[in-house]
């Protein structure tokens, strides 16, 4: 079959994002074909080049998050280097860019700025509370809008302490609905040949993702209680351990899928009872259900188990370890785990595209080394001589 290029091929975005929101939207978008050009500081680059674990100078989140960029290193306090900034913006689609509110606007590179060179630029701001309210300015990490979001509200065993989800979950979602109002002021600028202003907010993305459980508490004025591994809503919906001391996940999801695992347990009796013969009777008899169910899958390994649960169509699977997910045949099969030749760690993995197209195929390249790609941007998109770019660097522009 023959191969079309990537949607945003021809595509260049305007990068000046750092740890793991702003990177991974601009990533998405380097995944889909854009040229993104990663702005970094001088010397120290990406706060997130230092975040432990480091390898050979490369840290595992800097690596997770910048694939397919090109880095060159910019001093913004430098006029000359907002002028490198404008001149490539002037070349640019798009800029997204994750400072706290008014830090570019006082740098000169914020919207105003950006737009006098570029009118039709699309320029994205992501920030922890959004470029308007009263807390404007509050600097914000995951964890800070994990516990204001609503996450860890809902998250954990009952009476323990709040429990953050293990990866940056908020950063990420709003990376991705950062990268999903991009590209639809893409097609607006396609069609219509108008760039425009986006304001995503950690607080907005994480509130907008408590979804149903919002609307626990707004029809039932209940706060949804925290339940492990279980599910406020449904049950059975959660971990059991096995005879092997592992567990797995089982999710009934309706009525017939409870009766398929009443038959699968050799318990249809179970099914009968009407303490558990509809969902909302089992939610309120939660605790004695799970009792019983605990006990039987006892009696047997989990992959005894997992075998006779998807034979009777029961939605379920075991709990990995990353060494388990990841060497998983159908991972595998779905080319989630890649390979890439890193310039100081050699062969290296990187996760997948999770989303699968029919005209084009995925290929990546590795995560930039800081300013690996300075001169090569200077003299491409910026005009810069040999003896311009020479004079840059001793002054400390580059």
């Amino acid at each position: 079959m023959m191969w079309r290029k990537r949607p945003l091929e021809g595509v260049r975005v305007l990068s000046l994002c750092h740890t793991v929101a702003a990177p991974f939207c601009t990533m998405i978008l380097g995944d889909l074909g854009a040229d993104v050009i990663k702005v970094e500081i001088p010397g120290s680059g990406d706060y997130s080049r230092g975040m432990y674990p480091v390898i050979d100078g490369q840290s595992a989140v800097y690596l997770s998050l910048n694939r397919n960029k090109r880095s060159i290193t910019l001093n913004l306090k430098e006029k000359e280097g907002r002028e490198i900034l404008y001149a490539i913006a002037k070349k640019s689609d798009i800029m997204v860019e994750n400072f706290t509110p008014g830090v570019v606007d006082r740098l000169g590179v914020g919207y105003g700025d950006i737009k006098k060179v570029n009118p039709n630029i699309i320029y994205c701001s992501i920030s922890g509370f959004g470029q308007s309210g009263p807390y404007r300015e509050l600097p914000a990490y995951d964890p800070v809008l994990q516990g204001m979001g609503g996450f860890m509200a809902v998250t954990g065993e009952p009476e323990c302490p709040p429990v953050r989800v293990g990866v940056a979950v908020v950063d990420l979602a709003t990376g991705m609905y950062a990268a999903v109002a991009v590209l639809a002021s893409l097609m607006v600028k396609r069609e219509e040949g108008i760039g425009q202003y986006i304001d995503v907010s950690l607080f907005d993305v994480a509130s907008s993702w408590m979804s149903y459980a919002a609307h626990y508490y707004w029809i039932t004025n209940r706060e949804p209680p925290k339940m492990g591994s279980a599910h406020f809503s449904m049950a059975p919906y959660q971990c059991f351990k096995t005879g092997d001391r592992k567990y797995i996940s089982v999710c009934c999801g309706n009525e017939s899928t409870w009766k398929r695992l009443c038959s699968a347990l050799g318990r249809e009796d179970l099914s009968e009872n009407p303490d558990f013969a509809l969902n909302r009777n089992r939610v309120e008899n939660r605790e004695k259900l799970t009792r019983i169910l605990e006990e039987i899958f006892q009696s047997k390994s989990s992959h005894e188990w997992l075998e006779i649960l998807r034979k009777n169509e029961v939605p379920s699977g075991p709990v990995y370890s990353l060494e388990e997910q990841f060497s998983d045949p159908q991972l595998l099969h779905r080319e989630m785990v890649l390979e890439v030749d890193h310039p100081t760690l050699g062969r290296t993995r990187q996760i997948g595209l999770p989303t699968k197209f029919s005209t084009f195929a995925f290929d990546i390249k590795p995560p930039p080394l800081l300013g690996e790609h300075t001169e090569e941007i200077l003299r491409t998109l910026a005009n810069y001589s040999e003896e311009e770019i020479k004079k840059a660097r001793e002054n400390h522009v580059i």
